[in-house]
């Protein structure tokens, strides 16, 4: 029987904001829905554990319901308790953020379609353009630099930000909204007004690497750029659709996160049962099993770098520590601590720390990141893809 769902992912996935890793606990019939627990957000077992954790929790949503009771915003109340207690990865939503977050990890946001990237001499630049979305429709391509957004200027601006510019996060734009880039390709400078829709993440990638083989053999690449709801099951039909005995390159780069549930899935592709993860809520002690029936003799290199984060570090890990991937790349982020949510009076959500978790092996991952078999800074695929060859699994 399936464990409760924890979610591990960015923190302010909608606003933009610092990534986190987020348990987030789906309790008795919730664990079906996916909605958020009931009254104070604590299973039985979660309660009277840490008198320290309690009181962080307890003392935010004071805060929030004594703002909301003297009419002001209960959220601005809530994020100043956060921002005073030490917890580096709690964080305060507002009931529209939050729905933007859960949508986001059921693989769905409102945009334009484009993924930006910090460019090599420091400008904000297009790193993919979905395909069909408005940004593909104008003409926008990879590469492409963004100049301004809605007239201000994001040149150095951090791409969070600017990517919260994109999805109108702090203007709670809808989809139809309007939006002017300012947009330079070479030399040339141009304008031009999106309107944002709602679209579909393309969460995992598939497709053979090295030149066509009569025999079919060809190894794969996965790229899992985040952990949404199905990618799990995504890479699991994957991995089993690869032709015998073809190894498999997963690409966990730049992955920040997701529903840990579909980490755990994502492993047992590669996995026949067993250990993946353990990690504690206020000190109770609890595991994550991979089900069982993975393919456990395809030749698996697992690529990543310091974008790798929370749910993929997790994968990583346990991949690493059974012994059935070589990881190659730099090390993981190192982001380990498990964030419990609550709702606050008028609405607003509110994750606290209350754990870590660790690897099969007993390693923490928080603050110290996997440490890949073979550190690679430059031509990291290519040297990934040469190591899969070496052990059988053919490019």
């Amino acid at each position: 029987m399936p464990g409760p769902a924890y979610r591990v992912g960015p923190r302010g996935l909608c606003r933009g904001a610092a990534l986190t890793l987020v348990f987030a606990s789906v309790l008795a019939t919730a664990a079906a829905t996916g909605s958020l627990p009931h009254g104070d957000g604590r299973s039985p077992q979660m309660k009277a554990r840490s008198v320290a954790s309690a009181a962080d929790r307890d003392a935010v949503a004071d805060a929030a319901a004594d703002a909301v009771a003297d009419g002001k915003s209960g959220t601005e109340a809530a994020e100043e308790v956060v921002s005073r207690s030490g917890d580096r990865w709690g964080a305060v939503y507002d009931e529209r953020e939050y729905q933007e977050f859960e949508q986001a990890l059921d693989g769905s946001y409102t945009g334009v379609g484009i993924a930006a990237r910090r460019s090599a001499d420091g400008l904000v630049a297009v790193a993919r353009v979905q395909p069909g979305s408005p940004a593909d429709r104008a003409g926008i391509r990879a590469g492409d630099l963004l100049r301004t957004i809605d007239g201000r200027r994001v040149d150095r601006r951090p791409v969070s930000d600017v990517v919260a510019l994109l999805r109108g996060d702090r203007t709670g734009a809808a989809a139809g909204s309007a939006v002017v880039l300012g947009v330079q390709r070479g030399s040339a400078d141009r304008t031009e007004t999106l309107h944002r829709a709602r679209l579909a993440t393309e969460a995992v990638t598939v497709r053979r690497l090295g030149p066509y083989r009569s025999d079919s053999s060809a190894a794969v690449r996965i790229a899992v750029d985040s952990f949404t709801k199905g990618s799990g099951a995504a890479v699991r039909d994957a991995v089993r659709k690869a032709p015998a005995g073809a190894g498999v390159l997963l690409d966990l780069r730049g992955n920040s996160g997701g529903l840990v549930s579909e980490a755990v899935t994502a492993a047992s592709a590669f996995l026949d049962g067993g250990l993946v993860a353990t990690y504690d809520v206020h000190g109770e002690q609890r595991a994550l099993y991979a089900d069982a029936g993975g393919d456990t003799e395809r030749p698996v290199v697992v690529l990543i770098d310091g974008g790798t984060m929370s749910a993929a570090e997790l994968l990583t890990g346990a991949l690493q520590d059974r012994g059935r991937a070589v990881t190659v790349g730099s090390r993981t982020f190192g982001k380990g601590s498990v964030q419990m949510p609550s709702k606050l009076a008028g609405g607003s959500v509110a994750e606290l720390t209350v754990g870590h978790y660790r690897t099969p092996a007993g390693r923490s991952v928080d603050g110290h990141g996997i440490t890949p078999d073979l550190a690679v800074s430059a031509r990291a695929q290519q040297r990934a893809e040469t190591v899969l060859s070496g052990l059988g699994g053919g490019s």
